[in-house]
Formats: structure tokens, C-alpha cells, sequence
């Protein structure tokens, strides 16, 4: 296991360097560039025709891109291997910083969807399993796939309407993680104040996958009954409820497991739509506003972080799936 570690560790940087390498050079083949949109800003402040070539090539030379961008790649990777993502574009600020104060409000949001997702899904999947082609198999199943189908966006927007903004009801807030005089409570009204925001959002975040993994469970539960040793336990006389949860409920687990180091990038990106709709300063709005306002070293460090994030989790994935699976040999 150790070897295959190291290889598997030692793979991450020329995937990386691949990766960044593409991400990079996409995002120099965007239409629009930062300098322009900085003059055209700095020519509605200043009048009309205000703006010289030497204005420009200073600018230019301010955000580094008077340089190749071979150079620029080169300078951006240098200052990686330092954990230095650069400067922002839009307000001058280290990437650094600005992507550590949305991974943790990003990191709330989706630590609780996750967990209702598995808390929910293994328990609906493996009753859809035990009992096919029953009344109650039909409507799990048909509510499963009418949630899947419901995009979140559109949801997002009916809970607002209906739950928060007084049409009928007004019980949710819709803007924001806190009520505006959160900073006169006390902990647990700040608390319970965070988890009252967290809702309707938590909800659109969670209901699709809730629907997919629950499928995943059903499926993988259904092959795991079919088997032989399955059949020969309830031959020995075992009660079903030892059968399902002592034999069958381990191996059927295991795909659900691995699809859990593959969310691992999803829990840090965060979501654009649903972080964008409730104005929740997370990593989805962070990059949604880094790509309106061509802000290079932002679009950059995000998508960095979260390319050294999906090599991590395939990593996590093939750990746990031959941890589960004695038959899997790391090799």
C-alpha cells in the first residue's frame, strides 16, 4: 500500500502541471481582458477618450501582462510551488486570502448537505431494494426521479417566492448567512439564527443528489441480494432483517463510500447558482464574480485548488474502494 501511495502521489504533479497548464491557457483565450475592462471603468470615471496607449501599457505592465504568456505561466508557477496565488485583479487583494474566507462558509453549507444526503439516501435505498415492485418501491422511485429532474436553480427561486418573500409565507430569510443584528447575540441565538439562513439553501443543495445517491444505493443493494452467499444465508435460516443488515448492507455500501472522496471538490468549490441566488459569499460566488470581472489570478487559484482537490479525492476514492473491497489489491 505504501508503494502504491507514493506512485500514485508522485502522479499528482504532472497532472497538476497539465491541468493548470490548460486551465491557463483557456483563460488567456477568453474574449475580454482585465485591462480593458479596467480602462473602460477608469474612462467612465474620467471622460471619455481620457484613456493613452501609455495608460495602457502601464497597465499592462501593473497586472503582468506585458509579459508572453509562456513567461506568465512560468512566474504563475513559481509562485505556486510558495502557495502564492497571486494578487486579484479586481481589488488587489491576495487570492490567498479571499478564497480562505469563502472555503469556510462554503464548507458549512455543503458539510450539511452531505451529511443529510448519506443520512437520508442509504436508508431509502436499501428499502427500495427489499421491497421491489411494491407500491412503496413505484412512489419512492417516482419521487427519487422527480427530484433529480427539478433543477435547482428553478427551485431555488419557488422556495423564494413562497417561503420567503411573504407569498404566502415569509418563514425563511432569503439573503445572506445572519440576520443584521446578529452581532448582539448570543451564541446560540447565533446559532440557531446561521441554521435558520442555511435552510433553504441546504435544501436546493441537497435534494438532487439525495435523489442520485439513494439510486446508487438501491442499485448497488439490488446486486448485492441477487448473490449466491445472500441466498445460501437465508437457506441457514437467518431472519431477513440479519441477512440485509449484517451480510448484504457492507458490500452494497461500497460504491456509495467511493463516491464520497469523488464530492470532495464539490465540497470546497461550492455551488455558483445556489451561492449566487441567496448571496452567500462562498467559493461559487467568489468564482462567478472572478470570471464577470476577467480577475485572471482568482479564476486561476479556484480552479488550482480545486483540480489539486479532484486528484486528491480519485486518490481518497481508490483508498477507501480497496479498503472496503478486500478483494481490491493496491497494485
Amino acid at each position: 500500500m505504501k508503494a502504491y501511495l507514493i506512485r500514485r502521489l508522485m502522479l499528482i504533479v504532472p497532472s497538476f502541471i497539465g491541468i493548470s497548464l490548460i486551465t491557463f491557457i483557456m483563460l488567456q483565450l477568453m474574449p475580454g481582458n482585465p485591462v480593458m475592462l479596467r480602462l473602460q471603468k477608469l474612462q467612465g470615471t474620467m471622460g471619455a477618450g481620457t484613456v493613452s496607449p501609455e495608460l495602457i501599457e502601464q497597465t499592462k505592465k501593473l497586472y503582468g501582462l506585458d509579459k508572453p504568456v509562456w513567461q506568465q505561466y512560468a512566474l504563475w508557477l513559481g509562485r505556486m510551488c510558495t502557495l502564492d496565488f497571486g494578487t486579484s485583479f479586481k481589488d488587489r487583494r491576495p487570492v490567498r486570502d479571499k478564497i480562505l474566507e469563502a472555503v469556510p462558509v462554503t464548507l458549512q453549507i455543503n458539510i450539511i448537505s452531505i451529511f443529510l444526503i448519506y443520512l437520508f439516501s442509504v436508508p431509502i435505498g436499501v428499502y427500495s431494494a427489499t421491497h421491489q415492485r411494491t407500491w412503496g418501491d413505484a412512489a419512492t422511485t417516482f419521487v427519487l426521479f422527480l427530484l433529480y429532474s427539478l433543477p435547482s436553480f428553478w427551485v431555488a427561486m419557488l422556495l423564494i417566492y413562497f417561503l420567503g418573500s411573504g407569498h404566502p409565507f415569509s418563514w425563511f430569510p432569503i439573503y445572506g448567512l445572519n440576520s443584521l443584528e446578529f452581532e448582539r447575540m448570543t451564541w446560540g441565538q447565533f446559532l440557531a439564527d446561521r441554521m435558520w439562513h442555511l435552510v433553504l439553501p441546504v435544501f436546493c443543495l441537497t435534494y438532487g443528489s439525495l435523489a442520485e445517491i439513494s439510486q446508487f444505493s438501491r442499485s448497488g443493494m439490488i446486486d448485492v441480494i441477487r448473490q449466491d452467499y445472500i441466498r445460501t444465508a437465508r437457506a441457514y435460516g437467518f431472519s431477513e432483517k440479519i441477512v440485509i443488515f449484517k451480510y448484504a448492507m457492507r458490500n452494497s455500501l461500497i460504491p456509495i463510500i467511493t463516491l464520497l472522496a469523488t464530492l470532495l471538490p464539490a465540497l470546497i468549490g461550492g455551488s455558483v447558482i445556489i451561492e449566487n441566488i441567496f448571496s452567500i459569499p462562498g467559493m461559487g460566488r467568489l468564482s462567478f464574480e472572478a470570471v464577470l470581472s476577467r480577475d485572471y489570478p482568482t479564476v486561476m487559484g479556484i480552479l488550482t485548488f480545486s483540480a489539486f482537490l479532484t486528484l486528491l479525492g480519485l486518490i481518497l476514492s481508490d483508498i477507501l474502494y480497496a479498503l472496503t473491497d478486500p478483494r481490491i489489491k493496491f497494485e
